[in-house]
């Protein structure tokens, strides 16, 4: 075997939370016309890729399947009906950010695995190029391909890239509840003209205002059906959170803090409840690189 087929290749996989979500209408194919903020948390998965003779993945979480009902395996799937490049590769997932969790883990997944196969197989495609071709699979995978916040409108695939990383403490916690995307959508109320357009909240309203126009449509009928989500949310507040909501359709809480010691302090409290909890520090920027493992 030569050095080059020994090779390993690391990669970061990230997690997101939603800034705001508005549904505005139901659509016809059954999605839903909304405006959201993709920012990014400190939290990730790990991949370790190597040369193989065929493509195989390994989860370390063995509830996650690793077989063509994982997202990482039809994002490979997909790529390769389109473009000719070499996937014989062995991948290794250290799964860490919850999964059903609100936090795009299957969406950063897919993504990770495409730029890793962009760097180390060379397809000749942009990134813009490789999201056309893998659209279908999720929503959200345009901004973990780029690494960049940004205000996702349509069905949330039409990213306007912009600088909503919160210059603040993001304190993110997973009750281990596990909500259903689908439901979450179904059961929502939609509204075509919010008092305040999300992107204007975002771009020129100060964080302290957020608690008041910034919202998540799914959150209601979410928290009714769970109310731990609700009461987590609550608890952001009680310890000092500028702004908290639900991620995406749950069941992650988040708040973010403009004062550290006050971001720490919450974070030990909800680790000490046993919650799984992460802290992400001001104006995060994830390391989307591909990486030869040293």
């Amino acid at each position: 075997m030569n050095t080059s087929e020994q090779t390993v290749w690391v990669s970061r996989s990230w997690a997101k939370i939603n800034l705001g979500l508005q549904v505005l209408r139901r659509l016809p194919n059954g999605y839903h016309e909304i405006a959201t903020g993709f920012c990014f948390i400190n939290w990730s998965d790990r991949f370790e890729m190597k040369k193989a003779p065929a493509f195989s993945l390994e989860m370390t979480d063995k509830r996650l399947p690793s077989d063509h009902n994982n997202l990482i395996v039809k994002a490979v799937s997909t790529l390769r009906k389109y473009v000719d490049y070499d996937d014989g590769w062995s991948v290794l997932v250290d799964k860490m950010i919850p999964f059903g969790a609100g936090l795009g883990g299957g969406s950063s997944n897919a993504a990770t695995i495409l730029r890793m196969l962009r760097k180390v197989s060379r397809p000749d495609l942009s990134l813009d190029e490789i999201h056309q071709l893998v659209s279908g699979l999720g929503a959200d995978i345009p901004v973990f391909l780029h690494g960049k916040p940004g205000i996702g409108t349509g069905i949330g695939t039409e990213i306007s890239f912009c600088d909503i990383q919160p210059d603040a403490w993001i304190l993110t916690v997973f009750p281990d509840i596990h909500v259903s995307t689908a439901d979450a959508y179904r059961n929502c109320l939609p509204n075509e003209e919010p008092e305040f357009a999300l992107e204007r909240i975002l771009l020129k309203e100060p964080l302290e205002e957020w608690r008041y126009l910034l919202t998540n449509d799914l959150e209601p009928w979410v928290i009714h059906q769970q109310p731990m989500i609700g009461d987590i949310k609550d608890q952001m507040y009680e310890l000092g959170a500028d702004y908290a909501a639900m991620s995406g359709s749950g069941s992650s809480v988040f708040g973010i803090f403009r004062q550290e010691f006050v971001a720490v302090d919450a974070f030990n409290l909800f680790t000490d409840w046993k919650h799984k909890a992460n802290l992400t520090p001001p104006s995060f920027i994830p390391d989307i690189g591909v990486y030869q493992s040293s």
